[in-house]
């Protein structure tokens, strides 16, 4: 790993992982103009069905929560070359279902009644791509809240080196935690055999836009150390920031 301005560098706080499993469904459904979801009937009538299906879903045993999500906002990242080369589709995801389960093997199980199941089926009749993975957890600040007013990320990373990203999000990570106030996110890790486009997806939350995106914009610490890490280690990061729908 190469750190790059290692004197804004600070590890991130961690507690152990935990052993919940995890299950994301993530979908391209509308169309976004630069970084805004544009509006889509489609959309809105699956959500619907997919909030619906979620309420079903978390009264399965082994299932501790479902969330469903609607894209707000696609924020900088880094890495589109490197996407570009290596035969990766952006993750340009505007509907995004995760589901927290009791371990990583409840995940998997899920992950294979999905495909045919009603959130599965929902998602097949509306979507132009799918993306299932079942997850365990790599890392983590804290469990993310899942209030409804706040507002949450799903980083989708791509890189070279898997085991290098993972080394240098403990570092981009704690400066969110300073730059921020983050307090919440959890670092997903596809299962073995599991699809591999992201190495790992990040999951973490903030009150508001406001907590987190003028950092995004007018820190430069932001480029001149988190993209900038990036960078140096071949890692694309392609983060979606969505609201939650209540249910």
């Amino acid at each position: 790993m190469e750190l790059v301005n290692d004197h804004l560098a600070v590890e991130a706080r961690l507690v152990p992982p935990g052993d919940s499993g995890y299950l994301l469904l993530a979908a391209e459904v509308g169309r976004w103009c630069g970084p805004l979801p544009l509006p889509s009937r489609t959309r809105r009538s699956l959500l619907g069905r997919l909030t619906a299906a979620a309420g079903r879903l978390a009264a399965r045993d082994g299932v501790e929560e479902v969330t469903v999500f609607r894209a707000v906002l696609r924020p900088p990242g880094e890495g589109t070359g490197l996407l570009r080369r290596r035969g990766v589709r952006p993750a340009r995801y505007d509907v995004a279902v995760l589901v927290r389960t009791a371990g990583p093997g409840a995940a998997a199980a899920l992950r294979e009644e999905t495909g045919d199941g009603e959130l599965g089926a929902a998602l097949a009749a509306a979507a132009r791509r799918v993306h299932r993975v079942a997850a365990r957890v790599a890392a983590r600040i804290d469990d993310v809240d899942h209030r409804p007013d706040h507002r949450f990320l799903f980083n989708y990373f791509h890189a070279e080196d898997t085991g290098a990203l993972l080394r240098v999000w403990r570092y981009t990570a704690g400066w969110f935690q300073a730059a921020t106030g983050l307090s919440d996110s959890v670092l997903l890790r596809p299962l073995d055999g599991e699809p591999a486009d992201y190495g790992v997806i990040n999951h973490a939350s903030w009150p508001a836009l406001r907590s987190f995106l003028p950092a995004l914009v007018l820190r430069p610490g932001f480029r001149r150390f988190v993209l900038a890490n990036f960078r140096a280690n071949g890692v694309a990061a392609q983060p979606v920031v969505y609201r939650r729908l209540p249910g």
